[in-house]
């Protein structure tokens, strides 16, 4: 299992457990996904993203994502997707 950095949390909507994240890296819809950061270790798959409150299904780097996460995250988290 590879494990590649394609993005950062920049902020986390507690209320809705959306996190905010800056890609360095393309994401689509499925993908695998590892958070971690100081206090944060946990592997989910990408089933909903937004770009600018629209419904997207592939990010590109640069993009500033809203994705729906299964725990907590924190600002400065890397988001690593998972490979084999």
């Amino acid at each position: 299992m590879e494990e590649e950095k394609i993005g950062v949390v920049t902020h986390y909507y507690g209320k809705i457990s959306v996190a905010v994240v800056e890609l360095s890296g393309e994401m689509v819809q499925g993908d695998r996904v590892k958070i971690r950061g100081k206090e944060t270790d946990f592997i989910q798959g990408i089933r909903s993203m937004q770009v600018e409150h629209r419904k997207i299904d592939r990010a590109r780097p640069g993009d500033m994502v809203g994705i729906k996460v299964d725990r907590k995250v924190r600002e400065g988290d890397g988001l690593f997707k998972i490979t084999g």
